[in-house]
């Protein structure tokens, strides 16, 4: 069951706080453990013509890297939080590059009423969003609903850090849980579960000893 509207606007209200002077220290601090970002914009494989939307875009900081590398490409992005949103919007500007940003939920924005679109997404991309996400199975099978035959889902999260010392591990998961940020196996149960479903074929590239992993599912 998806998010009612009061569920998210009260998401929204809580992001809003947690960002509102995180928003201006977020890329400097997160690149060091947000680990894989860039290795998903190189294996992206934009394009000309596709349009593609980040969900959770931040500091829209992907979205520029992604934009500057697949020039012919169309890229849209959404957050759940207008405080992030300011610097995403700030950062943009400052790379003279045209991009849409728009405050809209994961689990049920509309690409066509908000960016204008006279045709589906191509690919979707989830960027270190779904483990902050509480409806994040829903957001997944939206994304799915919104994809044409052929589309794809872009993945890149942290993973069971499995491969770590268990004294990293531990501290991994206590500092991300300070910021509401989980593990969360389950997402890959749920692609799995899609794929033996017949709706997708699915797949998944662990990361850095487990540390974090990249999985794209192409829609079936």
């Amino acid at each position: 069951m998806s998010m009612g509207m009061n569920s998210e606007q009260q998401a929204k209200a809580e992001m809003d706080n947690m960002y509102r002077w995180t928003r201006h220290v977020y890329d400097f601090s997160r690149k060091y453990y947000l680990l894989g970002r860039d290795m998903l914009i190189s294996q992206l494989n934009a394009q000309d013509g596709e349009n593609i939307c980040e969900v959770g875009c931040g500091t829209a900081r992907n979205l520029i890297k992604m934009a500057k590398r697949y020039p012919q490409a169309h890229f849209h992005g959404l957050d759940a939080s207008d405080e992030m949103l300011k610097t995403a919007r700030a950062s943009v500007e400052k790379a003279y590059i045209q991009l849409p940003l728009v405050q809209a939920f994961a689990q049920s924005f509309d690409p066509q009423s908000l960016f204008g679109l006279e045709k589906p997404l191509d690919k979707i991309v989830f960027s270190y969003s779904l483990s902050i996400i509480p409806p994040w199975k829903e957001s997944i099978d939206h994304a799915l609903e919104l994809l044409p035959l052929g589309g794809e889902i872009h993945i890149v999260d942290f993973g069971s850090m499995d491969g770590q010392p268990a004294w990293f591990r531990k501290l991994i998961f206590w500092f991300l849980d300070k910021f509401h940020v989980y593990h969360k196996p389950e997402i890959l149960e749920h692609l799995n579960t899609l794929q033996a479903q017949g709706k997708g074929i699915l797949q998944t590239t662990h990361l850095y000893k487990g540390y974090s992993y990249m999985a794209v599912f192409t829609k079936a």
